[in-house]
C-alpha cells in the first residue's frame, strides 16, 4: 500500500508533514480496509475557511476542528488508474492550537490525531 498525500496549507501554518503521513499510513495498514496505493487531500486552513465549510456542508455556523468529505460515502470506492482516491480532510489550524493547548499536546500531536480522526469517517468509521 502506498499513500499520496496531497498537503495544501498557508506556509503560517507550521506543522510536521511527514509525521502526519506516517500516521495516516500506519492507521491505513492497522485498519486493513483498502489494498494498493491510496489518495487523500489534506488541507490545513484558518477559522473563516473552516466555519465557511461548516456552514455550506453541515449548516451550522461554527469553528470545528476537523472535517471529512469522501469522496463516495455509503458507496464502494472507485479505484482509478493510479489508486483510490478516499476524499479531503479540512482541519483548522487555530483550532488544533487550541486544543493542544488545552490538553497539554504539541500542535503535531493534536494535527497527527485530527488527520487520523478525518481519516476513520473517510474509511466510513463514525463516532456517536
Amino acid at each position: 500500500m502506498k499513500l499520496f498525500l496531497d498537503i495544501a496549507a498557508d506556509s503560517r501554518y507550521q506543522f510536521d508533514r511527514k509525521r502526519v503521513k506516517l500516521a495516516l499510513e500506519k492507521l491505513l495498514v492497522e485498519q486493513d480496509m483498502v489494498s494498493g496505493d491510496v489518495k487523500i487531500s489534506l488541507s490545513v486552513v484558518g477559522e473563516r475557511k473552516i466555519r465557511e465549510l461548516e456552514k455550506k456542508y453541515f449548516n451550522r455556523d461554527e469553528v470545528t476542528d476537523v472535517l471529512s468529505f469522501p469522496l463516495e460515502e455509503g458507496e464502494l470506492m472507485p479505484e482509478d488508474d493510479d489508486g483510490l482516491n478516499l476524499g479531503d480532510i479540512v482541519i483548522c489550524y487555530p483550532q488544533a492550537k487550541r486544543q493542544a493547548l488545552q490538553w497539554n499536546r504539541t500542535v503535531d500531536d493534536e494535527l497527527e490525531f485530527l488527520a487520523c480522526h478525518g481519516l476513520l469517517h473517510l474509511l466510513g468509521i463514525h463516532h456517536d
